[in-house]
């Protein structure tokens, strides 16, 4: 009994003493954060419904950059727009590197574009674009294809009854197919689908970065290899840069004119050296997609409007967006 006893208080005695020396010594370098607990981190203060919520709680107390420990590894959370662009364009060669992500790394091994590093990484970013070029991106052929994809839907909706789905209607008023070339006559028709895609938030955590070389960051010192998460969502929805960031308003990308205007928050894709290559066709598909099916159907809910619930739904790092039902009501042809 009294051998248990030793023992258990030689076991709280260490954990007394792993508590009162607070943070690793790398911490003195990062910016501050919630106190991590020794092996487990911040673990233990992470909301269970996802980590985006936990983030975005310790941006009101910290600010816009913090360190968060996951388990016993430090990361440095990136928040709002002037922050990450300030990270991933204003220092873009600094953050280019990858982090690892434990449930892939063990099957890619810092292969394929996104995993990659170093100059591996950019030999296989330049033969992607040079791939994707040679199969139409930003020519009017694959326009074409997407176009020919886009009539296909069409047809199937007309065949089905079936909820899909998403809820907006614009009407465009012509029979021909829409083509990149209208997008200066049909400005709210963009603004809404750029609001779509910032509502939707469907990547609210930015794929790991990590800091290639020592370097110093809004007064902090970043040592080489320290990872970053950029938090889109947090530019996504930041008041500063949209003026009802809860709301969903095309008006956040239109200007007095009614013109279709930039906003630097708006980075669904990320930004800077790691940004999606494939963004162009992606918004190409967008575009298309969108003007063809509203081209031919009025679209419509079985619940009023102000009724419907946009808000996504977490899962881990990713958004999904909620379940509607919806019905596509073919227009009359005049």
């Amino acid at each position: 009994m009294e051998l248990s006893v030793l023992l258990l208080f030689a076991l709280l005695t260490g954990l007394l003493i792993l508590l009162a020396r607070g943070r690793p010594k790398a911490r003195g370098h990062l910016p501050p954060g919630p106190r991590p607990l020794p092996f487990l981190g911040n673990l233990l203060q992470m909301d269970r419904k996802g980590l985006l919520k936990s983030f975005l709680r310790f941006q009101q107390k910290y600010g816009d950059v913090f360190t968060v420990y996951l388990g016993p590894r430090p990361v440095v959370i990136i928040c709002g727009t002037e922050a990450i662009r300030e990270a991933l364009v204003d220092q873009a060669e600094v953050f280019s590197g990858r982090g690892k992500i434990a449930v892939v790394d063990p099957v890619f091994q810092e292969h394929g574009v996104i995993f990659a590093n170093g100059e591996r990484w950019k030999a296989l970013r330049r033969f992607s674009l040079a791939t994707m070029r040679d199969f139409g991106m930003g020519k009017r052929s694959v326009e074409e294809r997407i176009q020919e994809e886009a009539q296909c839907l069409v047809e199937e909706l007309r065949k089905s009854q079936e909820s899909v789905h998403k809820e907006i209607d614009q009407v465009i008023g012509s029979d021909r197919p829409p083509a990149l070339d209208d997008r200066a006559q049909m400005p709210y028709t963009d603004a809404v689908i750029h609001e779509i895609q910032r509502f939707a938030d469907l990547i609210p955590i930015g794929v790991p970065h990590t800091v290639i070389k020592d370097t110093h960051f809004r007064g902090y010192i970043l040592p080489k290899g320290t990872e970053v998460y950029p938090i889109l969502s947090s530019a996504l929805h930041d008041s500063r840069y949209f003026e009802k960031p809860d709301d969903f308003n095309p008006a956040h990308f239109l200007d007095a004119s009614g013109a279709v205007k930039k906003n630097d928050a708006f980075m669904p894709f990320s930004i800077g050296k790691r940004i999606c290559l494939g963004e162009g066709i992606a918004r190409t598909e967008l575009f298309l997609f969108f003007t063809t099916i509203l081209q031919n159907f009025s679209v419509a809910s079985p619940m009023a409007p102000e009724d419907i619930d946009l808000t996504p739904q977490e899962t881990g790092v990713g958004n999904v967006p909620p379940n509607y039902q919806i019905q596509f009501l073919p227009r009359q042809r005049g």
